[in-house]
């Protein structure tokens, strides 16, 4: 095993729409090239140019609630009729490389993945908005929602907040760069975690080696 092994990371982050997950996402894959979304599963068929594997693992519904039966499925939801999941498989082979996995969910999706058998992988990051307003003023801004949706989400909002003390950390996104320097330090420190460095095992071995020497 090489001395510079880490076990990756199953990184949760989770915030109320408008607050910055999906843009701090994005940063930290700039960041680092050991970083990769997760790909969800779905029973919806492909849309044009979609590539299975890619975007999404396109499967049967018999197929994807079996999968559920059989506990491969770190988290599941059905939406509008399409259920959606993240397969718990290729997530264990990427850890397992040192590849840091970021789930982009919900508290639902977050809870469950927290209860998973990888749960002793996860560092779960939830993303406050600054106020209230700021966090309309963003969804009205960013121009992608009518005002009827925009209400929608901040009616939303305030259920996803309730749920900001089952997470590990914390941030408020008051200040985009202060914030991602921030989720940057966490995730350094949590590649500093025992379990985290399975090479530690083979260091402490060699140590008391050395100690049998100097008897």
């Amino acid at each position: 095993m090489s001395k510079n092994y880490r076990r990756g990371l199953l990184i949760i982050l989770s915030s109320p729409s408008g607050a910055g997950k999906s843009t701090l996402s994005r940063m930290l894959l700039d960041w680092d090239d050991r970083l990769r979304f997760s790909v969800s599963a779905t029973t919806r068929g492909p849309r044009p140019g979609e590539v299975d594997g890619q975007d999404y693992y396109f499967k049967s519904r018999a197929a994807f609630d079996t999968m559920v039966e059989d506990g491969e499925m770190l988290e599941h939801a059905t939406v509008f009729g399409n259920s959606y999941g993240s397969p718990r498989g290729p997530v264990e082979a990427a850890i397992g490389a040192g590849t840091d996995v970021i789930f982009d969910v919900d508290w639902q999706g977050g809870q469950q993945i927290r209860g998973s058998i990888l749960q002793k992988d996860v560092v779960s990051v939830f993303i406050l908005p600054p106020s209230i307003k700021e966090l309309e003023n963003r969804l009205v801004k960013r121009g992608q929602d009518s005002a009827e949706v925009v209400a929608k989400r901040m009616a939303k909002s305030r259920s996803e907040i309730s749920h900001w003390a089952e997470y590990d950390y914390v941030l408020i996104n008051d200040d985009l760069d202060v914030c991602f320097e921030r989720l940057k330090t966490v995730l350094k420190a949590a590649h500093l975690r025992r379990d985290a460095r399975p090479e530690l095992v083979d260091h402490v071995a060699k140590l008391n080696v050395e100690f049998e020497e100097l008897i």
